[in-house]
């Protein structure tokens, strides 16, 4: 019937929620059996082997409902929080609507509609791919680079990370993720913020693009003020694109809507988005470019499908990225970043002098990376050595465990073998949870820096796991 709803267990004899009434409790088995086998075995061991029922906003609930502070939201991916009654609204309606979607060879408005008004929020850029990851909006930018310049090299950050696909982890700054997958493609690596050595390499005439996070998801180290609009200044001399991947940055996680407007004159040639614009619901990813590298690209009907996705600019995608601008606007998203994230990044830093083992507090809007480091005192100084003894980042693993153990607060390390913590939580949080947080870690600290023998077993338990993985 059309735009009728299907009843439960209707559908020919599915019924979803019977099958997870059924099934849902063999999470964890089926996932060893059937998936990633590490990744149950890598939960029950730092306690995180959780089951979750539901959630909303910034909050999820487990089966005894006991509800949880989302400081993680999916790694971006929940930039408006949990299931946003918009949002959904939206997707309703346009399943609801039955449209002929996919037809491969027609035009529907949704994703021009989408293109549009992402644009309007890049004013120096004209036309926008749509794919379906981040990983898959960066692969679009380096095809793109290199066949309008008909270069081959992309020079790219030491710690960068732009996806795990194969163009992608070309580019990809650590070498935890590359190890075992060469050959890869020949790009180049260089130290955020050197510009001696962007000048370097783009002297030998082969390079295509430089492509940047403005703020590093590993670490999170932001760029060198200044360094941006330099490295435009330097690129585009020697014939090269700007590419900002801003697949976690975009869409208000800064303070601002991208982070490269933070640094005035930035107007990159490829901007790479993703994550937050699905709304938490449907895959997207989107590459929006400046008309003549498009039209390099798509030079003439025999070139028209060069480049594309077969799931690219379907409905629902689409949807949920017009919803989820909607809401941004409406509800003043990118705004309540920047104040929420300055209010918790001030109170977060103004612990440092309270804490020997709390180094810093950096960052930028709800993008914010807590950093410890080696005690003064021996007694916390041994403690420390121990840990770092056997792998490095398991003090910023040992805090993570009873933030959400204890206080019920998801947060995650920032990277393998870094002593950093990064919050990244929905851009929709408020002052209740800051307060919630800061109090919490505030808790976790104390008992960390007064020798509490709970989160100091644990760390041993850290440590024989460590050296048993060697």
């Amino acid at each position: 019937m059309a735009g009728g709803g299907g009843s439960a267990g209707g559908g020919g004899g599915f019924d979803l929620a019977a099958l997870l009434a059924e099934r849902g409790g063999e999470r964890y088995e089926l996932h060893a059996r059937h998936l990633n086998h590490q990744l149950p075995r890598m939960l029950r061991t730092i306690g995180f082997d959780k089951v979750y029922v539901r959630a909303e906003g910034a909050h999820f609930w487990d089966a005894e409902g006991n509800d949880y502070l989302d400081m993680l939201a999916g790694f971006g991916v929940m930039g408006l929080g949990r299931h946003h009654p918009v949002v959904r609204r939206a997707l309703h309606d346009v399943l609801d609507a039955q449209l002929a979607d996919l037809t491969r060879f027609d035009c529907q408005p949704l994703p021009g509609l989408l293109a549009e008004k992402l644009l309007s929020h890049s004013p120096h850029l004209d036309r926008v791919f749509f794919g379906n990851s981040g990983t898959e909006a960066v692969e679009t930018a380096l095809k793109f680079a290199r066949y309008a310049t008909g270069r081959p090299r992309i020079l790219y950050c030491d710690h960068a990370f732009h996806g795990l696909t194969t163009g992608s982890l070309s580019v990809n700054g650590e070498g935890g993720f590359r190890d075992g997958f060469a050959p890869l493609l020949p790009d180049t690596k260089i130290a955020l913020g050197d510009l001696a050595a962007l000048e370097r390499e783009l002297r030998r005439g082969d390079v295509a693009a430089f492509v940047v996070e403005p703020i590093q998801g590993k670490g999170v180290h932001a760029a060198p003020p200044g360094f941006l609009r330099a490295a435009q200044e330097l690129l585009h001399r020697h014939k090269a694109l700007l590419i900002a991947d801003e697949v976690q940055t975009g869409l208000g996680r800064t303070g601002d809507f991208y982070a490269y407007l933070n640094e005035p004159g930035v107007e990159p040639d490829l901007v790479c988005v993703a994550k937050a614009l699905s709304g938490g619901y449907v895959p997207v990813g989107a590459t929006l470019g400046k008309d003549w590298i498009f039209q390099k690209v798509y030079s003439s009907m025999d070139r028209v499908l060069v480049h594309s996705a077969s799931f690219g600019s379907n409905a629902q995608a689409m949807a949920a990225g017009l919803a989820v601008l909607h809401v941004m606007e409406e509800e003043k998203v990118v705004a309540n970043a920047r104040a929420m994230g300055d209010l918790l990044r001030g109170r977060l830093a103004a612990l440092v002098d309270e804490y020997e083992m709390l180094h810093e507090v950096r960052g930028r809007g709800l993008m914010i990376g807590i950093e410890f480091g080696r005690p003064s005192s021996l007694g916390l100084r041994s403690r420390w050595t121990m840990l770092q003894a056997a792998r490095k980042g398991l003090f910023a693993q040992m805090v993570v465990v009873p933030l959400l153990n204890r206080h019920r607060i998801l947060t995650q390390v920032s990277g393998d073998h870094l002593e950093v913590i990064k919050l990244i939580p929905p851009l929709i949080v408020d002052e209740g949870d800051v307060d919630r947080f800061v109090g919490a870690f505030r808790e976790v600290m104390d008992e960390a820096h007064g020798g509490g023998s709970l989160m100091w077993d644990f760390g041993r338990t850290l440590v024989k796991q460590a050296v048993g993985n060697r």
